[in-house]
């Protein structure tokens, strides 16, 4: 279940329907997926071959086909990382930049923890989206955010692209945003 953390008051949102009306306020997709449904043998492999990822993506066959009919995605895979993903943290230091672009940015979580941390109105500032498995999460186009991963450093994950060449990050910076709030 994805909890939000408001950054700059520590306040923090839990339910699934608490965190869908606080993401709707920011036109941020908000989706279950019965994650149940992965074999427990992947559940737990944050190594996954290209075979076993396949199998991901036919495991969610129909879920990520309606979502693709519903908002015009055209390709999609799966994303896995852990401490054994070589270069793990020069990747991190990577994705914890923030950046826009001109399309939506989606995650499935199919198993593991992630982190969006999403630029809000002025008022509110950053949050935090913790996801675990199941939650699927929809950042809107040039909305300033980043994806990291949560302590364990374990995600599998089923992303969706409208552009064939996938997402193209356009840096913004912000001297407002406080890394380690």
């Amino acid at each position: 279940m994805a909890e939000i953390v408001i950054r700059n008051t520590n306040e923090r949102i839990i339910g699934d329907e608490n965190v869908r009306n606080f993401l709707n306020k920011y036109d941020v997709l908000y989706e279950k997926w019965d994650a149940s449904k992965l074999n427990t043998e992947l559940q737990n492999n944050f190594g996954l071959t290209d075979d076993q990822k396949q199998e991901v993506l036919e495991t969610f066959d129909y879920e990520i086909k309606d979502l693709a009919a519903r908002r015009g995605y055209q390709i999609w895979d799966v994303i896995t990382l852990s401490e054994q993903t070589p270069d793990i943290e020069e990747k991190l230091a990577k994705f914890e930049e923030i950046h826009t672009h001109a399309e939506d940015e989606i995650r499935a979580i199919v198993a593991g923890k992630g982190i969006f941390v999403i630029k809000a109105t002025d008022d509110t500032g950053y949050f935090n989206v913790e996801l675990s498995p199941g939650d699927v999460i929809s950042v809107p186009e040039n909305t300033p955010h980043f994806f990291t991963l949560m302590e364990n450093k374990q995600i599998i994950a089923v992303r969706l692209f409208i552009e064939k060449d996938g997402w193209i990050a356009d840096p913004y910076p912000d001297p407002t945003f406080i890394k380690n709030a």
